[in-house]
């Protein structure tokens, strides 16, 4: 045997070799990356030049074939599964991956075609995963030549790269009438869409549409961002209650039954303070749409650059006047902020000459402003806060200097001296340190309470970092928000647990408790109401208003999460809305009340309603699809269709039929007897090579035209379910809606040079003189119907900060309705 010490000596040479053997590799390696890299580059920029080539060639050849385009990874959702939130809103952005193949919707060729040339195949991940073996192999042999010949080619492609994206841009905008035929042909995301004119239908391509000449204004909005904001419910001494959803501020007078609407942002409202004189009102929002029209600079990005350029999409804070409702000063719009401004608050000892804002990038930055100093006001200082979130920022009310700050795992004592920020964290000592420190409040004495996620109030003593006293465990779960009242109580909200506690502020003894109904979610936000009233708050976007000995009643109720369906009565100025959380509500336009509510087992998508309005029927993201009846509110019919989710949901006209739209392509259509109660299937319409997305039937109940996420427009016979191919022979036929996105009433709402993604719904005014379309930037449009010119004439109009789903008329067409998706809100406008 060998002696242990020689062997070891072995061992640690052949060790020593391999190492010094693997450093030469990883010596080796990184002398070959910029080669490799070069290799990957060049290949995938000559195969993404070849392909907007032959998409070139193959749109002015046929319109049978989508063109190529560079492979997008798109997540591949499991069929049987809900569709996400996300899923949903992108769902006509990734529609172009999914199927290539229209339906006859061509106009007759005189000439046979020309065999369309075969595009090489889009950089798919497992083929770019090959090269990249491939390119490593060849470059451990050190094939420096090949290297610099790639170089070339990526030089070459840089250069041509602008030439044809130019090109494409052209064929995108480029929109053709064919007179002899009768077709308009369209581009959306450069594919061709052939839309066939009415036969009587003297058509210019080169005139352009004038804007209606009705307007609308904003009547009313549903709905209370509650869900993931705090302190953000405020009475004021006009007896009106402010709060916020979606990028519009409300003012709402509970007993008057009024609301006024501050509709200055661009996008999600994130906080708001009001200040001391209780008539000016601060708000701050998220960054807003990226709309190609005017995107953020590159140096706003870095919290650079010049304010008078920067766009008023960046995150900002407006101060503005309650009364008149005018905007006062803009802060932040020199990219100041990051993502969102989260926190904002007044300052009080000194009447309010200090805002303090924080917003929610990585660093959390609390910044403090002057703002009455000139129209963008004077930032003082900004300091780096906290890498953890900030979930609220305060001003002390007896220390003009000292400023509060609370988030995860933190609370931070600020001093503001000399233009700079000291910073005193808050020590926990004995006490169990919470994951975090969800809401603070002041008392007159200026002992500073802060509620955690452990159930517990620490109070810290005026102009100190340590805890006096804890009440611990005094809730299940967090408290989410403390109120000092006006009779000397200090109230606590609960979120696990829902109740809200009375304290005796002195010898901090419970004097009372209070549950909310499961139904209305937690505690959010408490604040002080009218007399002895308390308004609160809720998780699951309601406002609730009442004192403890008496129950609370909501005065405000919305929706909680992603929200598309939307459905008209068709003679009560009523409509209904379901969602993502499962809600559906029965609202009535004139008293701006829900009617009823009710939840289903599942998330809801879409929804029509009967002609004869005794039933409603709703279609969920499981393809499931149900009738309710609206007296009993209880379904009296369901089934499910296919394994995807049900898109749209339209009955006939004359209510003898149901047709659905599914995400597996195909169209679904029953028969309906016993005034909506009882439900035949006639058949399936198979043709679609991509998820429906709208349908309309014909005025006579015949026939559907649908839309789907491919940008097909197909028609079917309804009592067949059979297409028909020859587009041109519907030319004429009168539709009972414009619900269909790409029609020929309908392409003048389409932008010059869209992708499809860009409008998600449209809808036409029964008088058939207008059409409203909503559009993926928050906006609202109308134009004149029918509209068919690209570019038309419009109005536009703000309040929705994420995606408008959808629009509506009432039956009288006296207003209009939108949903916003992410952001749950309803607003009702006014037709003037």
């Amino acid at each position: 045997m060998l002696c242990p010490v020689l062997l070891y000596g072995m061992l640690d040479h052949e060790n020593e070799e391999l190492r010094e053997r693997v450093s030469a590799l990883e010596k080796k390696v990184h002398q070959n990356e910029d080669e490799m890299l070069c290799l990957k580059s060049a290949l995938a920029d000559a195969l993404r030049r070849i392909a907007s080539l032959e998409s070139g060639r193959t749109a002015g050849l046929t319109n049978n074939v989508l063109p190529s385009k560079p492979f997008k990874p798109q997540p591949r959702r499991v069929s049987s599964a809900p569709v996400s939130a996300a899923d949903s809103r992108s769902k006509r952005a990734g529609s172009v991956e999914q199927a290539f193949v229209t339906r006859d919707t061509a106009p007759p060729q005189k000439r046979a075609p020309t065999p369309t040339p075969k595009a090489p195949p889009s950089p798919s991940p497992t083929s770019l995963k090959k090269w990249s073996s491939l390119s490593s192999a060849e470059f451990q042999g050190g094939n420096l030549q090949m290297s610099r010949s790639f170089q070339s080619v990526t030089c070459l492609t840089d250069k041509t790269r602008a030439t044809d994206r130019k090109a494409m841009a052209h064929r995108r905008k480029e929109t053709t009438f064919n007179k002899e035929e009768g077709y308009l042909r369209m581009y959306l995301r450069g594919r061709p869409v052939t839309l066939y004119a009415p036969t009587l239908e003297e058509y210019d391509l080169a005139k352009k549409e004038d804007q209606p000449p009705q307007s609308l204004k904003l009547e009313w909005v549903y709905g209370y961002r509650g869900r993931d904001c705090r302190s953000n419910v405020h009475l004021l001494p006009t007896g009106e209650t402010v709060y916020f959803v979606a990028g519009v501020v409300v003012l709402y007078n509970v007993e008057e039954q009024i609301q006024r609407h501050y509709l200055g942002h661009t996008d999600d409202v994130k906080c708001l303070a009001v200040h001391p004189d209780k008539i000016t009102i601060a708000t701050g929002q998220v960054a807003g749409h990226d709309n190609k029209k005017s995107s953020r600079p590159k140096s706003a990005q870095h919290g650079k650059g010049d304010p008078s350029t920067a766009p008023d999409h960046l995150p900002h804070v407006r101060v503005w006047n309650s009364v008149s409702l005018q905007t006062l000063h803009i802060l932040g719009l020199g990219g100041d902020f990051d993502r969102a401004v989260c926190s904002i608050g007044f300052s009080k000892a000194d009447g309010g000459q200090l805002l303090c804002a924080v917003d929610e990038g990585n660093e959390h930055t609390l910044s403090v402003w002057e703002w009455q100093k000139g129209e963008k006001g004077h930032k003082i200082t900004e300091t780096k806060s906290s890498t953890e979130p900030v979930v609220a920022s305060e001003f002390h009310p007896l220390d003009a200097n000292t400023i509060i700050t609370c988030g995860k795992n933190q609370i931070t004592f600020w001093t503001l001296e000399g233009g700079t920020l000291g910073k005193k964290l808050g020590l926990f000592e004995k006490h169990e340190k919470p994951k975090f420190v969800l809401c603070l409040a002041i008392a007159d004495n200026g002992d500073v309470f802060t509620g955690d996620s452990n159930g517990n109030i620490f109070i810290w003593p005026r102009g100190t970092n340590k805890i006096s006293k804890a009440l611990t465990g005094v809730h299940e779960g967090g408290i989410f928000s403390l109120l000092f009242t006006k009779d000397g109580h200090l109230l606590s909200g609960g979120g696990k647990d829902r109740r809200i506690v009375q304290w005796d502020a002195t010898g901090l003894t419970q004097t009372g408790e209070v549950e909310i109904p499961e139904h209305y979610g937690a505690v959010r936000t408490l604040t002080q109401g009218k007399g002895n009233m308390i308004v609160v708050g809720s998780t699951r976007n309601v406002i609730l208003q009442g004192t403890l000995e008496l129950n609370f009643n909501p005065i405000v109720q919305g929706h909680v999460d992603e929200l598309w369906g939307l459905a008209v009565h068709p003679n009560q100025h009523q409509f209904l809305t379901c969602a993502y959380d499962k809600k559906v509500f029965l609202w009535d336009a004139l008293s701006h009340s829900a009617v009823w509510s009710k939840e289903l087992e599942v998330p809801a998508h879409c929804a029509c309603f009967h002609p004869d309005a005794q039933v409603v029927a709703i279609g969920t993201q499981t393809a499931k699809w149900l009738v309710l009846d609206l007296t009993s509110r209880e379904p009296v019919y369901s089934h499910t269709d296919g394994n995807e989710q049900i898109e749209c949901a339209e009955y006939s006209p004359d209510g003898k039929y149901l047709a659905l739209g599914s995400r597996d392509n195909h169209i679904y259509v029953y028969s309906v007897d016993e005034e909506g109660k009882k439900y035949s299937r006639v058949g399936k319409c198979q043709g679609h090579s991509s998820f429906v997305t709208h349908l309309d039937w014909s005025a006579d109940s015949q026939y559907i035209q649908s839309n789907s996420g491919d940008y097909e427009l197909l028609f079917w016979n309804a009592s067949s379910c059979k297409q028909i191919t020859a587009s041109s022979s519907m030319r004429d036929v009168q539709w009972a809606t414009s619900y269909c996105t790409i029609s020929f009433n309908t392409c003048g709402i389409w932008p010059e040079g869209a992708d499809g993604t860009d409008v998600n719904g449209s809808s036409r005014a029964h008088k058939a003189d207008l059409l409203a379309s909503a559009d993926d930037y928050g906006k609202v449009n109308l134009y004149r119907y029918p509209s068919t010119h690209i570019e038309a004439g419009h109005r536009a109009y703000g309040g929705h900060s994420s995606h408008v789903t959808a629009v509506r008329f009432l039956h009288d067409d006296s207003r209009l309705l939108s949903t916003g998706g992410k952001d749950a809100g309803i607003l009702q406008w006014e037709i003037l």
